[in-house]
């Protein structure tokens, strides 16, 4: 009973939230299956590594799928999210924390750009630049 409400309402969650809130949603479970194929890696538990790294791919491709290819940025991002996925492969393949420890870091910053973007795009186009 209790799952069930808490599926209805990460639903809800997900169906009511903004495409910023998405984002940073998504960013949120990358960075949660990173560290949890981390720590499988250490463990030496190549099951839960992988299980876990594949999902960390399945949100970057997300991430790739979803991105407006007209945007300025969006061929850098296109080669962020490659070459995240080139290390967490790397990572997998070798069962090693270190590739995916880098990846996990670059997620961390990339969260934080995200969260300042859509605070910059709420605030409204009179609001004063982050940081002033």
């Amino acid at each position: 009973m209790i799952q069930a409400q808490r599926n209805k309402y990460l639903e809800n969650t997900v169906q009511t939230a903004s495409p910023a809130q998405l984002l940073i949603m998504l960013c949120d479970g990358a960075i949660r299956f990173c560290r949890a194929g981390i720590e499988a890696l250490k463990n030496h538990n190549h099951q839960d590594a992988n299980t876990n790294l594949v999902k960390v791919q399945d949100i970057i491709s997300e991430f790739t799928i979803t991105l407006d290819r007209n945007a300025p940025i969006a061929e850098d991002l296109l080669r962020l999210y490659e070459y995240f996925n080139h290390r967490l492969i790397e990572a997998n393949i070798k069962k090693t924390a270190e590739p995916a420890e880098e990846v996990l870091g670059y997620l961390i910053e990339l969260k934080e750009t995200w969260l300042q973007a859509a605070k910059q795009m709420n605030a409204g186009p009179n609001a004063a630049p982050v940081g002033t």
